[in-house]
């Protein structure tokens, strides 16, 4: 007899149902695992045996055969532990084989037959719920596959629970679903001082979903500005907490069960490898733009990143996802961000500055900005110079405008845009192809327009982008269509000493 149960295999945030089968023959004793498991899937096997010694089972003297098919698909990851131990046990006459039918199984086994928790359950619940089957996973992550409407979830703590449970001795009850919400430490643009300009512009990028770059000198408030943005965006709807989360499960980070309600904001360090940025590794793990997707990706210093990490964000930037090629597979996750970008003018940071910039001014502020590619500053949509706080700016007491302020505006944008477009997307996501459907220019504002091209030799990414930019600030207006202002507001965001 051949014991069978289903479990998962990742292919990015996507699965692919995978058949646990068990044989137990005669013959010299023997545990094999075929199918092409990795090291991780071969080392199950001494998982599996100090597990059931644990709670008194040894394994039989005899071939113990586990075949995982397909067999062409590489098998990687620990969570095959807790379904081929069920399926053992059906082959053993432990439990019965109607208890391991129609159940997919995820989760890694200790020594001690407990079980531990293991990336990817939330998508490995949403494809038992599309097929129809019961999902058992470690009982940490019960409150994570909860989440999954009208799927019955049995959430074990160890395998002792779970032979009792189905043995009738023990009831193990369906698990209640949980949110993580992050604290924002009191992140408020109240605590920003001055930049009334640099405030305006994240505004609009929160309003329409805009890539921005900011250049000023070291504590000109660029991080600040940053930080705060995600205070700022409209709150997460249901399909979005679930995409991200999707996310984050694969990559082992929803460590509290629980489903993200709150945008991300990722800062990695410029030091981040290629691989960590946009996703990769030995495992091929989601990088920190699919982190970021639906949030906010801040790289702070952006002429320290290697080069070749800068012009891996092309890409993702244009499609909104991350595409991660292997020998054994092309693994795609989600990366829809928004990206905010800094960097000081030149290495010392006071290019511009008379009395403080180095003696090799301008040329080491061309040298250190031609670090950044022409193609890669041509996806940023908004860029803004920012200036060392005055004296004054600095002890001023006085609060400024407060985030719920802002975010109510903000919100009123969106709804405008949600309203105008049947996709219900952002400004910044619209396809080059819908703007003349979509958008509406006044005879005065085409006009600006082409004379911007014309002087500024602007490419159609350019022009498509800060067509949405004037667009966003239309919106922000309560303007159906694009006026002479608007786009004259867009173009000033475009205009840099440096840049």
């Amino acid at each position: 007899m051949i014991a069978r149960i289903s479990t998962v295999s990742f292919q990015g945030v996507d699965v692919l149902d995978i058949d646990v089968q068990v044989q137990i023959t005669n013959g010299l004793p023997a545990f094999h695992i075929v199918g092409l498991p990795d090291k991780m899937v071969g080392e199950s096997r001494e998982r599996i045996r100090g597990a059931l010694h644990a709670i008194g089972l040894p394994l039989p003297p005899q071939r113990i055969t586990v075949n995982l098919a397909p067999a062409r698909v590489q098998k990687e990851g620990s969570h095959y532990d807790l379904p081929i131990a069920m399926a053992l046990l059906s082959a053993m006459s432990v439990i019965d084989a109607e208890d391991i039918e129609n159940k997919y199984a995820v989760g890694e086994l200790s020594l001690d037959a407990s079980i531990n928790s293991v990336p990817g359950v939330l998508p490995a619940a949403i494809q038992a719920l599309n097929k129809n089957k019961q999902l058992v996973c470690p009982a940490s992550c019960g409150s994570e596959a909860a989440w999954v409407e009208g799927l019955e979830v049995i959430a074990v703590p160890n395998l002792l629970s779970l032979m009792n449970h189905f043995k009738g001795t023990q009831v193990l009850s369906q698990p209640e679903p949980k949110a993580i919400k992050r604290e924002n430490h009191g992140l408020d643009f109240s605590d920003v001082k001055g930049q009334s300009t640099a405030k305006r512009v994240m505004e609009i990028a929160a309003a329409g979903g805009h890539n921005v770059m900011m250049i000023g000198p070291p504590g000109a408030g660029k991080s600040m500005l940053a930080a705060r943005l995600p205070t700022i965006l409209p709150d997460m709807t249901a399909k979005e907490s679930l995409d991200i989360s999707m996310v984050y499960s694969v990559a082992g980070k929803l460590i509290e069960g629980g489903l993200l309600t709150e945008r991300p904001f990722r800062e990695p360090h410029h030091s981040a490898s290629l691989p960590s940025l946009v996703g990769g590794g030995m495992h091929a793990k989601p990088g920190e733009i699919s982190l970021a997707h639906n949030g906010v990706l801040f790289l702070d210093e952006l002429p320290e990143f290697s080069r070749a990490t800068l012009e891996s964000l092309r890409q993702p930037i244009e499609t909104g996802k991350s595409v991660v090629s292997r020998a054994h597979g092309h693994f795609t996750y989600p990366a829809n961000f928004q990206l905010i970008a800094a960097m000081n003018p030149c290495r010392c940071g006071y290019m511009g500055d008379l009395d403080r910039s180095c003696s090799r001014a301008p040329r080491c502020g061309q040298d250190y900005q031609s670090k950044i590619s022409g193609p890669l500053l041509d996806r940023f949509d908004l860029f803004i110079e920012l200036a060392a706080l005055s004296p004054i700016e600095i002890s001023n007491k006085q609060a400024g405008e407060s985030s719920a302020a802002i975010q109510n505006r903000v919100m009123a944008a969106r709804q405008q845009q949600m309203a105008r477009n049947p996709k219900k997307i952002r400004n910044s996501d619209l396809a080059a192809k819908d703007l003349d459907t979509i958008l509406t220019l006044e005879t005065a504002a085409q006009e600006i327009m082409i004379k911007a091209v014309e002087k500024l030799k602007l490419s159609a990414r350019s022009y498509h982008r800060l067509l949405k930019v004037a667009q966003t600030i239309a919106d922000l207006d309560g303007q159906k269509s694009i006026q002479q202002q608007h786009v004259s507001e867009a173009l000033s965001y475009r205009l840099l000493r440096y840049v």
